[in-house]
């Protein structure tokens, strides 16, 4: 099945017209009878071999989980790749431009673009780097950015994740999976390439190479800072570190001496100018954040702020998660580049505003509710999968803390053909790419991490949530009427 009534122009493809995707959809077609379940499970078989799992917090039932893998791809013709890149380039620029302004002049505060009091009551806005400039002036080195289709050449940003985003090594195993169990569908050379994944550590690495301080004496010492091994996302730092080629380390491993971060290794203290931390800002130093944090290092503050250290992402960006600075983007990218968001946002209704929590509370139904500050789809309301008494107690805490939420229309989410016990059918999907910020200037991999709902209906992606991943094709040829024919993104 590849559709579900409401096609994008070029669904309808008779057999072996304009490939690859015509000659995808006959494999699938023409496939044996058992041959797609079997796939899946050799899919299944080694992801759980190589250890790709993901914990969820507060579950007494499953401490570590596979991820489920759709061995149906996602495709994107080259040309939306292009309005894409260029989108996600001038998005990720005005985040840093933000960023950049808020720290230092707030120039955008006084020009009202943004509320003052958003920023100053705003748990993520971190006092420490008030005056304080990173390397290069680049705060969000690694950013994740949410895209949701609604219609031919129409995406969304749905969120902006600027402070540890994680996915990508799901992004690159995803590709070595597809490639070892159907390279047949990988089609190089037929009518138009898929654009290579593989390339995004060593685009990891030279950009974290480029921003390393000036003191920095030689070849840049980059490492990896994790919390541990219980951490959720602790799998992807380990395999990220070990692609990357630096040390993985914990905060105890790390020690700074003279404002200079070390690491201990057998061969003595060596010093660590460059850390992509996957640690957040409260626990990353006890002297200054939170001082029962065990997974930070002391004094690691004093050596950014002294200009011996380059921290990616800077501390103080997780305030541009914040799903009420993210309603605020569209004229954000306005007062810094001086040009109209190539990626528009979802519309968003701003809870904090007396018109907007009554034109919620109205429509609560046909709405999706989202706390400010919430992550991986928990604290949310779908309205009109919501109960009775569901919708009833969300409106009483909309009521009693109204600036703690935003709300959005629930969209005609695109969706594309997913293997299901049933065969294939049509799910719902996002996008998140990886877009990475040096001294070169913006790079971004060709694709990135696609999430699928895979309950029927479901609007909700995040693999906390039940949802599954898919390999992500941008083909390097351009063919854009056929595009969304295999894909079968469809609006629903």
């Amino acid at each position: 099945m590849f559709g579900n009534g409401a096609v994008y122009p070029g669904d309808a493809l008779p057999p072996g017209s304009s490939p690859p995707y015509a000659r995808v959809r006959e494999w699938i077609e023409a496939a044996p009878p058992g041959l797609m379940k079997t796939r899946r499970e050799q899919a299944e078989l080694f992801f759980r071999r190589i250890g790709i799992t993901f914990a969820v917090y507060g579950d007494p039932d499953a401490t570590e989980r596979l991820i489920p893998f759709d061995i149906v791809p996602r495709i994107i013709a080259a040309n939306e790749w292009a309005a894409l890149e260029a989108g996600l380039t001038q998005r990720v620029n005005a985040l840093n431009m933000f960023l950049s302004d808020i720290y230092g002049s707030q120039e955008c505060l006084r020009a009202g673009i943004v509320p003052e009091e958003l920023i100053a009551r705003n748990t993520q806005f971190s006092l420490p780097m008030v005056g304080r400039r990173p390397p290069g002036d680049i705060w969000v080195h690694i950013a994740g950015i949410d895209l949701v289709r609604t219609g031919p050449d129409q995406f969304y940003v749905l969120e902006d994740n600027a402070r540890t985003p994680s996915g990508v090594s799901y992004m690159l195993e995803n590709r070595e999976v597809m490639m070892r169990l159907m390279p047949e569908l990988l089609l190089h050379g037929q009518g138009g390439g898929i654009a290579p994944v593989e390339t995004y550590p060593d685009m990891l690495l030279s950009t974290l190479q480029s921003v390393a301080p000036a003191s920095t004496r030689g070849e840049p010492c980059l490492a990896l800072l994790t919390p541990g091994v219980h951490n959720s996302a602790y799998y992807e730092h380990s395999f990220l570190a070990d692609k990357l080629g630096v040390e993985l380390v914990e905060g105890s491993d790390l020690f700074v001496t003279n404002d200079i971060l070390f690491m201990r290794t057998t061969d003595g203290p060596k010093r660590v100018d460059v850390l992509y931390r996957r640690v957040d800002d409260d626990f990353l130093d006890p002297l200054v954040f939170r001082p029962d944090s065990m997974l930070g290092v002391p004094g690691i503050v004093n050596a950014y702020h002294a200009g011996n250290l380059t921290l990616a992402n800077a501390i103080g960006t997780g305030i541009a998660d914040d799903k009420a600075i993210y309603s605020y983007m569209p004229d954000i990218v306005r007062f810094f580049t001086g040009a109209e968001p190539l990626l528009p946002n979802v519309p968003t209704w701003r809870c904090r505003e007396p018109d907007a929590l009554g034109h919620v509370l109205e429509r609560l139904p046909e709405l999706v509710v989202k706390e400010v500050d919430g992550s991986g789809g928990y604290g949310m309301l779908v309205g009109p999968h919501a109960t009775r008494a569901e919708l009833d107690a969300y409106a009483a805490r909309l009521r009693a803390d109204p600036a703690k939420f935003i709300a959005q229309p629930t969209l005609a989410l695109s969706t594309c053909p997913t293997l299901t016990d049933a065969g294939i059918a049509p799910r719902h999907v996002d996008l998140r790419p990886f877009v990475l910020s040096g001294a070169h200037g913006v790079r971004i991999v060709p694709g990135g991490l696609t999430r699928v709902a895979l309950k029927p209906g479901s609007l909700v992606v995040n693999s906390s949530q039940g949802g599954g991943t898919k390999d992500t094709w941008v083909l390097t040829g351009d063919l854009p009427a056929v595009g969304a024919a295999l894909n079968g993104e469809l609006s629903s």
